[in-house]
């Protein structure tokens, strides 16, 4: 999950559906020292100890703190929340020919 992917569901979804994502996470993360999207510095078992509380209780849910969430664990919420993924298209082929130094000698 990207940051601007999570201020757009930050601005929709309710928090029945963030504690569905958590739970997910909960469940399905099973190496909580990786590094967290939102700050390398911290592991993803820090950032849950730093939003979880606020979740539950329910005070100092802000705008950011919501974003925050999504961004961590954003892959962990309901495939009907998430945003369609780009298919870009492959770059084309890369023509190449060896440089040729001794011209004309």
């Amino acid at each position: 999950m990207n940051k601007s992917s999570a201020r757009r569901i930050a601005e929709t979804i309710t928090r029945d559906q963030l504690l569905a994502m958590f739970e997910r996470a909960k469940a399905e993360i099973s190496d909580w020292t990786q590094p967290s999207r939102v700050n390398p510095g911290f592991s993803l078992g820090v950032v849950w100890n730093m939003t979880y509380p606020l979740l539950m209780e329910g005070k100092g849910l802000r705008p950011t703190i919501i974003t925050n969430m999504i961004w961590a664990f954003g892959d962990y919420l309901d495939e009907s929340l998430k945003p369609a993924k780009v298919c870009r298209p492959k770059p084309p082929e890369v023509y190449h020919e060896q440089p040729v130094f001794e011209v004309g000698q």
